[in-house]
């Protein structure tokens, strides 16, 4: 939470004289309070549409307008645990409610929540997850009933909602029964974690996050209630990750070992599985009083400063090797950082960090959920996160710049242009086509209203100061009056810095001096312009010249075909060897010592890493899809679905504009004989199902019938995109040259979507294209892939990184396969500006140590699922 000694005065309100008048103006009160009336009227769309069709379910799942309920829909893996079948988004927006001054609403939410909700629950859920969302959720709640009672409403209220707190906070504790004082990841509500009902404790791991960011919740419960325990617990926690901390970098890994303590990934940065733990070590300090929290903090953001921070970028780094960069990719959620650094009150790199996410989002609508150096997307999934939004509330109150109200604004447009649906906002399940997942999380409502109505609000709009009050990782509100709380036993000082060298100097104890800040009033706009045009040439991204000893750029594990002669000598050069296997796959081994150059056996390693990477990828985004969007009433485009392409027919990423029709079930449905609706079926597209012939016969069948495109769907009842593998359609083994129209694979799931409105509205039109397109018919700027010339068949076959096996320094690839799909394989390699010594067989590095960073983007990627913040 920014608090007012950062604000900058009245008069230093910035005013800039750039080359768009728009940005250079002061936003007026009107244009605001319309702003602000829009933030309302999103938030009540998405949150009535969860009471009308998911309540008391934990989410709504906003396609099928209905309630999420853990264990009677298909598993999502990791990401469920924070589903706990306790009224989760309601709980999440008790506080949102009462910071919009929606009184009667937050009143009849907390009866609703005191009457309805039940925590003694035989289920799993994650602690880090009930912690934030629901824990906080209940304080923040209690926080503002408590508000609302002194100023003479809600005289009812006897703290309901803070015994509940305290019911769950008695619920987790049995998870902090470790050795080391870090908690379980999970916990049974009912049972604890011994036992073999609990169907838990046997995890060894847990994020240096999920542990780190307990102590703002447990310390203000305690402080609520009187009762020690917890805030003693999330101390111990505390204690325990600083003394494990890499004492030569004073930088922590992002996975630990529960039980010994011992770094389990040794990568460190400031997004997934670390963010909010140095969040609470600041916000720790504010709340609670204690300078340990800030002297801990200090170190730490030097540290990140020195080696992760590279303006504007944010990388990760080997807590071990500092200086080794451990990715070449940033992911979403270290967008919350500027807003961190306003609070530090390190404005500079804030201004720079928040510009260059500002740049990527307008390149893509939203933040990826993972971007490369060159700011392409390497996870293209965005399920509706508020860091970003955060960032540019806390850069606007530190600024009082109005650019910022405009990139607020760009938040608000995109959310309403590509997200909203007639039943609240889906997330994107990929942001170069605009398709959508079936998804909208409970932070959506937690975090991301606060923030954009603050961004807009007046003083006067708000129902209390929020400046009394700190924002936890879930955007819940405690007030600061807690500080001087008791918690009934004062905690024990325990001088973790003792017989260390501190400097001082990193340990500001004030705020700094804003006129100084800002001595130019265009300071601010100076430094975002060199990071716009450096983002902007960017996109295309320029070739590279540097090829092992050829002086061509070096070849793309996704361009890569198995039987084009060029490609194999190129391998041959980097000292790798293709090997036909008897299944018809081909196997790719690397040996450096035969490569012509230290030079070229360094590209081998890097195309074998891109080949693991390409195949890693693809099977956990599986491939960039098509997309189906409905265009007639009532969605008018805000509901697209997920659709695989095919290897023939029109390729619809070269059509500006794709193909808009109405559909039709073709008779016969599965489309393997001449149609008996032909009548029926021209001009419009076909709905066909999966089976019992070639994709390519069915094709020929519609096309013959007068069809403009075709969709088939799954005949597997229960299939979606959200779980199971996208794939190219492939031919019959004939030319398909013939076949002109374009042709999209459906899912079960997201085919009956389509069905099911066809059932209802009678006239259903879709647009199929490469991306969705906004209502009305604009398309946005695409800088997601690099070039889409590669659906065309050539004499040469492509490879199938799907099939792309590995042992030891070895990487295999299907011969026979899909062609991969442009902009997936969007691994950037390290800058090659340094280069690694190559010796031995096995160069400098080995197949095991990069099958295991490969792992590790992996586990990033589910941790950034499991993860909220």
């Amino acid at each position: 939470m920014l608090h007012s000694a950062t604000m900058l005065p009245a008069f230093l309100l910035l005013f800039f004289m750039g080359t768009s008048i728009r940005l250079s103006e002061t936003m007026s009160r009107d244009e605001k309070s319309k702003l602000r009336n829009q933030v309302l009227e999103m938030f009540d769309h998405a949150y009535q549409n969860y009471m009308d069709h998911a309540y008391p379910a934990d989410e709504l799942m906003p396609l099928t307008c209905r309630g999420r309920v853990r264990g009677l829909e298909p598993s999502r893996g990791d990401i469920d645990d924070a589903l706990g079948k306790f009224s989760l988004t309601l709980i999440d927006t008790l506080d949102t409610l009462a910071l919009l001054n929606k009184t009667v609403e937050f009143e009849a939410a907390v009866r609703r929540v005191v009457k309805d909700v039940r925590l003694d629950n035989d289920i799993v859920v994650s602690v880090f997850e009930t912690n934030i969302r629901v824990l906080g959720g209940l304080l923040g709640g209690h926080s503002m009933a408590v508000m609302m009672k002194e100023s003479g409403r809600m005289l009812w209220y006897q703290n309901e909602l803070l015994h509940m707190a305290k019911d769950l906070g008695l619920r987790l504790l049995p998870a902090f029964n470790t050795s080391s004082g870090l908690p379980y990841p999970r916990v049974n509500l009912r049972y604890g974690v011994r036992g073999p009902e609990t169907r838990t404790g046997t995890e060894t791991d847990t994020c240096t996050a999920c542990a780190g960011t307990i102590i703002l919740e447990f310390a203000a419960l305690s402080r609520f209630t009187g009762d020690p325990t917890f805030e003693a617990h999330a101390r111990r926690a505390l204690d325990f990750l600083w003394e494990k901390r890499q004492r030569n970098s004073n930088l922590v890994g992002t996975t630990i070992n529960i039980h010994s303590g011992e770094w389990v990934r040794r990568d460190s940065g400031v997004g997934a599985g670390i963010d909010s733990y140095y969040e609470y070590l600041m916000k720790a300090y504010i709340l609670l009083g204690d300078d340990q929290f800030l002297q801990r903090f200090n170190t730490h953001y030097a540290s990140i400063m020195k080696y992760i921070s590279q303006p504007p970028l944010l990388l990760d780094v080997h807590i071990h090797k500092p200086l080794l960069p451990a990715r070449t990719w940033m992911d979403s959620l270290l967008a919350f950082f500027p807003g961190l650094q306003v609070l530090k009150g390190d404005i500079r790199p804030a201004i720079e960090t928040h510009e260059m996410l500002y740049q990527v989002t307008k390149k893509h609508n939203f933040l990826p959920e993972a971007f490369t150096t060159d700011f392409r997307v390497h996870w293209a999934q965005h399920p509706l996160r508020p860091e970003f939004a955060e960032s540019t509330y806390f850069l606007y109150k530190a600024t009082r710049d109005p650019y910022y109200l405009e990139v607020g604004r760009s938040v608000l447009e995109n959310l309403n242009r590509f997200a909203r649906v007639p039943c609240g906002f889906a997330a994107m399940k990929d942001v170069r086509t605009g398709s959508h997942e079936d998804r909208m999380d409970s932070f959506f409502l937690a975090e991301m209203f606060k923030y954009l109505f603050l961004l807009f609000a007046e003083e006067e709009d708000l129902p209390f100061n929020v400046e009394d009050y700190i924002f936890t990782t879930e955007a819940h509100l405690l007030p600061l009056s807690l500080s001087t709380a008791s918690n009934s036993q004062a905690p024990p000082v325990v001088n973790n810095m003792a017989g260390e060298e501190l400097d001082d100097s990193n340990f500001e104890w004030t705020c700094p001096n804003t006129r100084l800040l800002f001595p130019d009033p265009a300071y601010p706009r100076n430094l975002r312009e060199p990071i716009r045009s450096a983002v902007d040439k960017s996109c295309p991204r320029p070739t590279t010249h540097r090829e092992p000893g050829m002086g061509r750029p070096p070849l793309r594990a996704q361009d890569f075909m198995a039987n084009n002669p060029e490609h194999l000598e190129l391998l041959r050069r980097m000292g790798v060897s293709l090997i036909h296997l008897k299944d018809g796959r081909v196997q790719l081994v690397q040996h450096a010592t035969q490569a012509v150059s230290a030079v070229a056996a360094e590209d081998g390693m890097r195309f074998m890493q891109e080949m693991m990477e390409l195949s890693s990828q693809q099977q956990k985004e599986q491939l960039p899809p098509r997309a189906v969007q409905i265009v007639s009433h009532p969605f008018f485009g805000r509901v697209v679905l997920t659709a695989g392409p095919a290897q023939f027919g029109l390729d619809l990423s070269k059509s500006s504009s794709g193909v808009r029709g109405f559909v039709t079930v073709a008779e016969p449905y599965n489309g393997c004989s001449e149609l008996s609706n032909s009548e029926i079926v021209a001009g419009r597209i076909a709905l066909l199902q999966r089976g019992q012939c070639m994709f390519a016969e069915k094709a020929r069948h519609i096309q013959k019938a007068g069809a403009i495109g075709g969709i088939v769907i799954d005949d597997n009842e229960g299939s979606s995109s959200d779980t199971a593998p996208l794939f190219q359609m492939a031919g019959d083994g004939r030319n398909t040259d013939d076949v002109t129209l374009p042709l999209l694979f459906l899912f079960h799931k997201e085919g009956n979507i389509l069905l099911e409105a066809l059932k209802e509205y009678k006239e259903v039109e879709v647009l199929l294209s490469d991306k969705a397109r906004d209502r009305d018919g604009a398309e946005e700027e695409d800088c997601s892939t690099e070039e889409k010339d590669h659906s065309s068949s050539t004499s040469s076959e492509p490879v199938d990184q799907s099939q792309v096996t590995t042992q030891e320094q070895t990487a295999g690839v299907g011969q026979d396969a899909v062609q991969p799909v442009e902009g997936l394989g969007s691994y950037i390699p390290v800058d090659v500006g340094e280069e690694p010594a190559v010796d031995g067989d096995s160069g400098s590095q080995s197949m095991d140590s990069l099958m295991a960073d490969w792992q590790e983007d992996l586990e990033a990627f589910k941790q950034m699922e499991k993860d909220e913040l």
